[in-house]
């Protein structure tokens, strides 16, 4: 067979035990709370009640919820799926159980005296991989040595697996409530995320490349042989034109992805794209618009909204660089990025520290704090970001939420007023349990699971970035409005949405202080001279 590219839309798509995966399904702790607080949960509640599934999915006030999205009943292949996934999972499972058992033992044991008699009631399965701790007002607690893990049993990298297909629409249903089952279309390849043929695979969107050849890297069957040939063309895509120009060159691609380049360097901030080549009725950039080197891709946090492998794993071999925010705190809440992409294949993670700097030829990229959108748990993993080329100035303050504005007064003092400001403003946020409710041991009421959400900014606290920062230009994103975004996101907006409301306030508000601001969708493209920022200045 000759030489072949990859069809532009093409999915190749990230499962775990045939669920989407997502951030939390990697770390092996957070993985397996979620094999048993989310999976089993939902796939029970289906086999008992799939009519109820079906009827909930249908209804705009459910979408984001636990339910199911099939419209013909697959109860049988539903029990299947957990028959395998209890089998697979076993030893995860015993780990949650352990967890539980363990948080308890704490809290009946651990009365301020010495923690060193209590590591013998540690669960038998958890002993080597954690340590007990109290906060300074003797709290009892524990954290994971979770490069441990990593190399134990509890890291299931053989239930990760790629499902590739063929899409020409944005519709999907919610990414973590429904699993991948056995369709006629769909090829299921059975190997891990950090397999050198999905990189291979990814180039040939590009590159051409020998079907024949490729098929043996990923296993694909002689059985598979006819739907796997289905994926390629003759037809060889448009490629990518390299920004030459003398400017920053600032492309949003939707959501909380900006590309920021220069004739010299590319910065990708929370690449979430709409990847495929198909007619859209919003107009935006795709594959076709990301550089074929990444210098930097920068990750505020750790969302399925911000890190989503379906947009990473086929950049991988493109990225030199990427950053994330550092943390090694072991807490089961907190994952380690750098961990976990470095399991995922990238050998090039960077952390960084907040008020930290890392210098490029004439770009510099500052970690900055990050505060609230976490639903007040202790999580160090996300970080704002500076971006400066020369002194001109881009400041991503991504889903942060100003819980203590004299944290910004404070960081304006050092970093000074920057010239372009980008802001989430989903300012409502779903509440604690729906993102991090399997990683909880004890049940929370829902007062309190209702008022610690996921929020961004609102108008009031976004306004005061504004006042502080002093921007030229400001830009409200990140608001999951673009179509693509719904099954990750399960968003959808009125002109009568409390975030829409907000982000209407603060536009008009900051044209009538003569700045420039819009609330992104779909797809933007502007230069900014920042060698005149210099001649100014000089």
């Amino acid at each position: 067979m000759s030489k072949l590219f990859l069809k532009p839309n093409v999915v190749i798509e990230p499962l775990f035990d045939r669920w989407y995966a997502w951030p939390h399904l990697i770390s092996p702790a957070t993985s397996a709370m979620n094999v048993k607080g989310r999976h089993l949960k939902i796939m029970n509640s289906y086999i008992q009640s799939p009519k109820m599934h079906e009827a909930a999915v249908k209804n705009p006030k459910m979408l984001g919820g636990p339910f199911m999205d099939y419209e013909k009943d697959r109860v049988e292949d539903i029990k299947a799926l957990k028959d395998q996934t209890v089998s697979a999972q076993s030893d995860s499972l015993e780990f949650v159980n352990a967890i539980h058992e363990l948080d308890q033992m704490l809290k009946s044991n651990a009365k301020g005296y010495s923690l060193e008699t209590l590591y013998e009631k540690v669960p038998e399965i958890l002993k080597g991989y954690v340590e007990l701790v109290y906060d300074l007002n003797n709290n009892p607690s524990y954290r994971f040595f979770e490069p441990l893990l990593y190399e134990s049993e509890f890291y299931n990298k053989s239930s990760q697996s790629i499902a590739l297909w063929i899409t020409d629409n944005d519709e999907r249903p919610f990414c973590l409530s429904t699993p991948r089952l056995d369709e006629p279309n769909v090829l299921h390849l059975e190997i891990p995320f950090d397999h050198p043929g999905i990189d291979q695979l990814s180039k040939m969107k590009r590159e051409a490349g020998d079907v024949d050849d490729i098929a043996k890297v990923l296993g694909v069957s002689e059985e598979e042989r006819e739907l796997f040939n289905t994926f390629f063309t003759s037809q060889e895509h448009p490629t990518y034109s390299k920004y030459e120009g003398d400017k920053a060159r600032m492309r949003y691609f939707g959501h909380a992805c900006i590309l920021v380049e220069t004739k010299d360097i590319s910065v990708l901030i929370d690449p979430v794209i709409s990847y495929y080549g198909y007619e859209s009725t919003v107009e935006h950039f795709s594959d076709i618009d990301i550089p074929d080197v990444i210098d930097y891709v920068l990750i505020t946090h750790n969302h399925q909204d911000h890190i989503l492998f379906e947009t990473l794993l086929p950049l991988r071999h493109k990225i030199k660089n990427i950053i994330v925010p550092r943390t090694s705190s072991g807490a089961l809440q907190d994952p380690n990025l750098k961990l976990m992409f470095n399991n995922l294949g990238f050998n090039n993670v960077i952390e960084i520290d907040e008020m930290e700097t890392i210098v490029d030829q004439n770009v510099s990229i500052t970690g900055l704090p990050f505060t609230g959108e976490h639903s007040d748990l202790n999580i160090k993993s996300k970080a704002c970001f500076r971006v400066a080329i020369d002194d001109f100035t881009f400041l991503f303050v991504a889903d942060s939420r100003i819980l203590e504005s004299k944290i910004y007064d404070h960081v304006q003092k050092i970093i000074g007023n920057i010239d372009v400001l980008f802001l989430g403003m989903e300012c409502d946020g779903a509440p604690l349990s729906w993102l991090y409710g399997p990683l909880l041991t004890e049940k929370i009421s829902r007062e309190d699971d209702q008022s610690r959400r996921l929020s961004g900014c609102d108008f009031e606290r976004g306004m005061y970035l504004v006042d502080t920062f002093k921007p030229k230009e400001v830009y409200v994103y990140a608001m999951g409005q673009e179509p693509w975004l719904e099954f990750i996101s399960s968003i959808k907006y009125t002109e009568d949405s409390h975030p829409i409301v907000q982000s209407n306030m603060l536009v008009d508000k900051c044209e009538e202080k003569g700045i420039i601001a819009e609330r992104l969708f779909g797809e933007k493209e502007l230069f900014y001279s920042y060698q005149e920022v210099l001649e100014t200045v000089e």
